[in-house]
């Protein structure tokens, strides 16, 4: 089957290479016959794409035992046709637009033909590359795109100027229309050349994420070929970064595993400063940093891979002798941490400040969540974003006592167990600064309630988990005799409760957290003008 459709890919290749040429030579010397037979094989093309796009289909449907590497490489098959496609019907659209055009010797007087020759050189690589599963080669027509974006902007650049000083402004356009349908031609071959890398690496990456890794593996050291990677995208992240899992073929010398991960140049930088900080404060806590590479708009960061489980995997999945022994580990290290790094001196808490600048987002996902003001007969309700609003004056008048070095984004899957050396780390560092211990607390918390895990057995385990650490956040409050715990945690929560909605999809779940949120900052305003230090969290809102 996968043969029959690599050789009906084959005939594409060649059906869209003859259309690009037949363009050309249209463009060149234009011949009414041309036009006749560029619509004709844009017929065979659109037939052919379908034949080979039904076969990938019905392939991965019929066949029950079907190899990963099959299966990449049909779905590769697949977009590199669609793209096929793509570039014939551009060349359809150029020739209908010379019939716009007073005469073919204004095109002369710029560069179509250098373009052309990029997309000829690009279309002739891809029967190699999808043969050889040469990995240049794939990257070699990726950068086409980048090639032809160049001279577009110099053709587009003088055809602008002379628009000016032109007497036949309908030409003028035309030839951009023209021009901008090659320029098109090139983002097709950039999608082509990248599934061209999936079908080789096993991983949808896009050239500049490719080209960072390389660029970051050569700054950790590593000296081998890039095919000697295992690459595997990590799905799920809310950082709006790329993260990836990298580690070593069989065959190659490169010994580590890591985490690769890259995106916009404060992100990546700050989580480098924050683990070079970390490490200096809790040696061995956070991974390693194996190479670090900054472009003109992005960075990348290779970091060490922490074998182990997330806390959240080991509550919902390992016995009750396990859980008890992590939750020792864990305890014993925040103790640490935060011992280590209490800095006395009162802080300004934002959960409010937090909350509102996420608002627009939860609206996105839930615009329902957020109520209009209300009166029931002499009882008036105030709006969601008052009520924000009025829990962020409240918030100034209530600074945390003191301040230690948070993670920044406390999630139980952002805690990694090993069990093998019988010790807690951490990953995802960078939200990490010097804060009110309430803010990674309450993120602690709420991330075991938020878990869409309805089974009665495995709820209660989550409440007792909750129930257990939100002891435990008080009993280092009382220590430490900060009176005003209890209202900080309940700003806190509300901010959790909230933003949390923003990724839960069930509709029940979501709005049942939004109203949690609700009733607390209720409960702040209600309070408001008695002393802080007698606040009461009503705990029950922590359990489902």
């Amino acid at each position: 089957m996968i043969e029959s459709t690599l050789e009906n890919a084959r005939l594409l290749v060649i059906e869209t290479e003859g259309q690009v040429n037949i363009t050309f030579n249209l463009l060149n010397e234009f011949n009414e016959n041309l036009l006749e037979k560029i619509a004709n094989k844009d017929d065979y093309i659109d037939q052919l794409k379908t034949t080979i796009e039904n076969d990938c289909f019905s392939g991965i449907h019929n066949q029950k035992v079907l190899q990963q590497e099959n299966i990449n490489l049909i779905r590769s098959i697949h977009i590199i046709c669609v793209n096929l496609e793509r570039i014939a019907d551009f060349c359809v659209n150029i020739a209908r637009q010379t019939h716009y055009l007073t005469s073919l010797t204004c095109l002369h007087e710029y560069d179509y033909q250098t373009m052309f020759s990029e997309i000829r050189k690009g279309l002739s690589l891809i029967i190699e590359v999808l043969e050889k599963r040469e990995l240049s080669g794939a990257l070699d027509i990726c950068r086409i795109e980048y090639n032809l974006d160049k001279l577009y902007k110099n053709n587009f650049d003088l055809l602008m100027e002379r628009l000016h000083k032109s007497n036949n402004a309908s030409d003028i356009i035309t030839l951009i229309f023209i021009f901008r349908y090659l320029e098109r031609i090139g983002d097709a071959l950039l999608n082509i050349g990248e599934a061209l890398i999936f079908a080789i690496v096993g991983d949808r990456i896009k050239i500049r994420h490719f080209e960072a890794l390389q660029q970051t593996l050569s700054e950790s050291g590593f000296e081998g070929n890039i095919s000697d990677i295992d690459f595997q995208s990590i799905w799920g992240s809310r950082s709006g970064c790329r993260i990836s899992r990298i580690r070593r073929k069989k065959s190659s010398k490169f010994k580590a595993q890591g985490i690769f991960k890259e995106g916009t140049i404060k992100k990546i930088q700050k989580e480098k400063e924050n683990l070079k900080r970390w490490d200096q404060v809790y040696p061995g806590l956070v991974p390693k940093i194996y190479g670090y590479y900054e472009k003109v708009e992005t960075a990348s960061l290779l970091v060490e891979f922490l074998p182990g489980c997330t806390l959240d995997q080991i509550v919902l999945t390992e016995t009750k002798e396990l859980i008890d022994n992590v939750i020792f580990i864990f305890e014993q290290t925040i103790a640490e941490i935060w011992e280590m790094t209490r800095k006395e001196g009162t802080f300004q808490t934002d959960y409010m400040d937090q909350l509102k600048t996420r608002s627009d987002a939860i609206q996105r996902v839930h615009p329902t969540f957020f109520r209009e003001t209300k009166e029931i007969e002499s009882k008036k309700i105030l709006s969601s974003n008052d009520l924000i609003e009025q829990c962020y004056q409240i918030e100034h008048f209530i600074p945390a006592p003191f301040t230690i070095f948070i993670h920044g984004d406390f999630n139980a899957n952002n805690i990694v167990y090993n069990h093998e050396d019988q010790r807690i780390q951490y990953i995802d560092l960078y939200r990490t600064r010097y804060a009110d211990y309430v803010q990674d607390a309450s993120v602690f918390l709420i991330s075991f309630f938020r878990m869409p895990v309805f089974d009665i057995t495995l709820r209660s385990r989550l409440n007792w988990i909750i129930d257990h650490f939100y002891k435990a956040f008080h009993n280092y409050a009382n220590h430490h005799h900060d009176k005003t715990f209890e209202i900080r945690m309940a700003f806190a929560l509300a901010r959790s409760f909230f933003t949390s909605t923003r990724f839960e999809m069930n509709q029940l779940f979501a709005y049942d957290m939004a109203l949690r949120s609700h009733y607390l900052m209720e409960s702040i305003v209600e309070f408001n003008g008695q002393n802080w230090n007698d606040y009461q969290l009503p705990i029950d809102i922590l359990f489902y």
